[in-house]
């Protein structure tokens, strides 16, 4: 019988091979077939581990929002390492690298907004896609958000009359605007992550230009 981690490393084999797909010819070219070509695999191996499609669309999301999140942990972590803060300093940073991360500054971060850019347009059409729970990764992030924007004004980084949860679903929801701009060409990369350091100057109170 496989161990468990030659099984986890097929699983994994899959997931990439169809993000890989859907980053590069779209989420409708990832079928069964095509995924287990990519992955060198038999049509029936790929539908041992993911019993429909849907399942296989999901675990990929999963995938490529956990695979984020360590990068957003691993660069604050470094930043951590490098301040004498610590843990305990100033919540602007860490909410700067949250945000950051949603913007495709990299090839990396550019696959994923393809690959995430592609679940939201297909679920608007495929009831099946739409019923999963795919949408919980932004609700989760927005809520994290909240939660550090809560102890940023409790801890007097932000001021007492600013509403946490209006500013948590309007820094997301810029963010997400400003790398819809940046895969469209109407700005780079830079240029959003300034005015996104800009908006966050609102909200912690300091004043610095745009650029």
């Amino acid at each position: 019988m496989p161990r468990l981690a030659d099984h986890e490393q097929r699983r994994t084999q899959i997931i990439d091979a169809l993000l890989r797909i859907a980053a590069d010819r779209g989420l409708h070219a990832a079928t069964m077939r095509t995924v287990a070509a990519e992955a060198g695999v038999t049509v029936s191996t790929v539908q041992y581990y993911f019993h429909s499609k849907e399942q296989l669309l999901f675990a990929a999301l999963q995938q490529l929002s956990e695979a984020v999140g360590r990068r957003v942990a691993a660069r604050r972590a470094n930043s951590t390492r490098n301040d004498s803060t610590g843990a305990s300093g100033p919540l602007r940073p860490v909410l700067e690298e949250w945000l950051g991360q949603l913007i495709p500054a990299d090839a990396e971060q550019r696959a994923a907004y393809t690959v995430f850019a592609a679940y939201h347009a297909l679920a608007l059409t495929d009831p099946h896609l739409a019923a999963l729970p795919y949408a919980r990764n932004s609700q989760d992030l927005e809520s994290g958000l909240r939660d550090l924007l809560d102890r940023a004004r409790r801890t007097g980084e932000v001021a007492d009359d600013r509403d946490v949860d209006a500013e948590a679903a309007n820094l997301l929801a810029l963010a997400t605007g400003l790398a819809d701009s940046v895969m469209a060409g109407l700005r780079d990369a830079e240029a959003a992550l300034r005015l996104l350091r800009h908006q966050l100057d609102q909200v912690f109170g300091t004043t610095a230009p745009v650029g």
